[in-house]
């Protein structure tokens, strides 16, 4: 989808297109890992380096979930059938949920569907959009619905984990509910401290995350293990006869326990989004030999606790620790929370970039930083919306229980989307026959939408909440796209082809300058609108004269050898087009130092960049309803300044304005 800038010259962010329909990273999160890679996203560390990052980062959110998952379902489930089954039940359920949607669905089927070796939402939508060939509006939907709904998880996950952990002091030993009081306030202080940080980048930090989840995931097999003598007879849990028992017998509340059953599988999807960051292989030998067993161990070892101790269901987790180590324990807890929670917010940046990259966003403000490494960014507006948003959930629901209502909605969604985009890249790319294709994904696409269902039973109950968060963003990327293409639109109907010009131009010389002008457009076929004003005020033609496009591909890197290409037009105009893939951050100054090689020089000095700066007005009879237009051009004006987007020296810009009806 070529996408349109009502500030730039006829491109999203100032003269940006994109080579193929807009493509939902999920999304992959930028990586936090301080051995993060340089090109193609890959770490350079040796396996185990690899494989440690991997559980600090992609395994931090699920490795969150025993502080409240077995709590949530069990207590609805004793509301039901009760007694042994409902202990054993709802542990069968979490163990082969864990092996259904993470094992087999993730780590050995969708991961095998990289873009380039990248995963997320984003990624997939715009491998499907390739794998089909052509433009698809349905696979555009999705991802739109994808990425927005990712932002519903990033602003539940923080607050949910950070406060499930804090909320350990109500059993801690010597306490006697002293603390109560403190845990939102605290809670609250954490979240404010990881939020401010994000600016000074987290690379620091970053090197320790791999160690302490680990050593987190040891403790939870450890403590698992030694509570499964407490009844030894839950192993009958790792039968699926169980968990399909319960569900049978306690009828209807069987389909809302699986709403909180599956807390044990939020995160899941970053399995997939983090791929391109570590590779497959140490991301799946982490989650089979070591992050899948140790959960397995802690529910298993949760349940037996409530089995011998039936009054330990109130907060099994913390039930299981022993005195002398609670409060190392939670200390321990609490920084694996504060990971999980800084492996989303990296995340919702990266699902940013590649959002504002792809045309589905208007230019946003992205900060580098770190020097050395790929992928670590800083997006001011999001930080600061993700910290309102998390903060007004932690004082509204005070309360991880209540938070768990929420909680799930997006993460199904982004789950099932997943799924349904999946069958253009088995089916086109991988070129399986239909009935291979449906045996693969209905099974998966049937448990997804069977979660899916169970979590929106929740909506009184606060589900509402990131399905009106993703309705929002879906109406704004919605607005910005079809504004965006009603704009290029109408360009094309009012401009002058750039031949015609030229053969005019050639029939009346006009006026020459000494320089070079490069003039920033998302469609190089036609005249642009700094071009044409450039002529019509100044009545002035450089010597050298360079139509620049900044196209987004639907790879997530191109290599340098790749990224520009010229064409001449005549003795006094050049196309450029510069490329970069979904994840990258424009240059266009570095870019332009690659033009060397092709015979093309730039004198940095004696170059002047012309960029179009639109004025949008409303209309009523045309385009789209009058709201929606306004709120376009709010979109439009506070987009981030195009100059600093392409990080163009300001002094070698001109601006040339016009005004454009919608």
């Amino acid at each position: 989808m070529a996408g349109a800038s009502p500030q730039g010259e006829d491109g999203p962010a100032a003269a940006a297109s994109n080579s193929q329909n807009p493509a939902e990273k999920s999304v992959a999160p930028a990586h936090p890992h301080p051995a993060a890679a340089g090109e193609g996203g890959h770490v350079k560390a040796g396996k185990w380096g690899l494989i440690i990052g991997a559980i600090g980062v992609v395994f931090g959110d699920i490795g969150t979930s025993p502080l409240y998952a077995l709590r949530e379902a069990i207590g609805h489930a004793q509301d039901g059938v009760g007694g042994d089954l409902a202990v054993i039940g709802v542990v069968s359920l979490a163990f082969w949920a864990l092996m259904i949607v993470v094992t087999f669905k993730y780590v050995m089927f969708l991961m095998r569907a990289d873009n380039k070796g990248e995963g997320g939402t984003l990624a997939l939508m715009a491998l499907a959009t390739h794998a089909v060939g052509r433009r698809s509006g349905f696979i555009f939907l999705l991802g739109v619905c994808g990425a927005a709904l990712f932002y519903g998880d990033g602003i539940i996950t923080p607050a949910i984990s950070v406060l499930s952990a804090i909320e350990g002091v109500k059993d801690a030993p010597g306490v006697g509910g002293k603390l109560d009081p403190f845990i939102v306030p605290v809670s609250a202080g954490i979240l404010i401290a990881l939020f401010l940080v994000q600016a000074r980048g987290t690379a620091g930090l970053a090197r320790f995350f791999g160690p302490i989840t680990a050593v987190w995931f040891l403790c939870l097999g450890v403590l698992g293990l030694i509570h499964i003598f407490d009844d030894i007879s839950i192993l009958r849990a790792l039968s699926p006869h169980y968990g399909v028992q319960l569900l049978i017998n306690d009828g209807f509340l069987g389909f809302i326990i699986l709403g909180s059953v599956f807390l044990a599988v939020t995160g899941a999807e970053a399995l997939y989004a983090d791929m391109g960051h570590f590779g497959k292989a140490p991301i799946r030998i982490g989650w089979v030999g070591f992050v899948l067993p140790c959960l397995t161990l802690n529910y298993l070892g949760q349940g037996a606790l409530i089995l011998s101790h039936p009054e330990a269901a109130e907060n099994p987790f913390w039930n299981m620790v022993p005195t002398v180590v609670y409060w190392p324990m939670l200390a321990l807890a609490t920084a694996a929370t504060v990971i999980a929670s800084q492996a989303v917010i990296t995340g919702a940046f990266s699902v940013t970039q590649q959002a504002v990259q792809l045309g589905l966003l208007p230019r946003i403000e992205i900060k580098n930083t770190s020097e050395t490494q790929a992928g670590q960014i800083y997006v001011p507006a999001v930080n600061n919306l993700l910290m309102i948003g998390v903060l007004a959930l932690l004082f509204v629901f005070q309360s991880s229980t209540n938070l768990t209502a929420a909680y799930g909605v997006a993460v199904t969604g982004v789950m099932l989307i997943n799924t349904l985009m999946a069958y253009s890249v088995i089916r086109h790319k991988w070129n399986w026959p239909v009935w291979a294709v449906l045996a693969a994904l209905i099974p998966f696409g049937f448990i997804d939408s069977v979660f899916l269902t169970s979590n929106l039973l929740k909506i009184p109950d606060g589900a509402w909440l990131p399905l009106v968060l993703g309705a929002v963003l879906i109406l704004l990327m919605w607005t910005w796209v079809r504004g965006t293409q009603i704009l290029t639109d109408k360009t094309r109907k009012d401009s002058l082809a750039l031949a015609d010009l030229i053969e005019m131009l050639r029939a009346r010389p006009p006026h020459r300058a000494p320089g070079t002008a490069i003039f920033l457009t998302s469609d190089p076929d036609v005249a642009p609108v700094a071009l044409m004003h450039n002529l019509k005020h100044n009545k002035v033609l450089h010597e050298k004269n360079v139509i620049l496009t900044v196209r987004t591909t639907d790879r997530p890197r191109v290599p340098e050898g790749q990224r520009v290409t010229i064409e001449p037009i005549s003795d006094d105009f050049k196309k450029l087009t510069i490329s970069y893939g979904f994840m990258e951050q424009p240059n266009i100054p570095k870019a332009l130092g690659l033009c060397r090689k092709q015979g093309l020089r730039f004198d940095i000095m004696s170059t002047s960049f012309f960029l179009g700066r639109r004025s949008v007005v409303a209309s009523a009879s045309q385009g789209m309803p009058l709201w929606q237009d306004r709120l376009f051009i709010f979109l439009t004006r506070n987009a981030a300044n195009p100059t600093d987007f392409f990080h163009i020296p300001p002094g070698r810009v001109v601006e040339l304005g016009t005004q454009v009806v919608v």
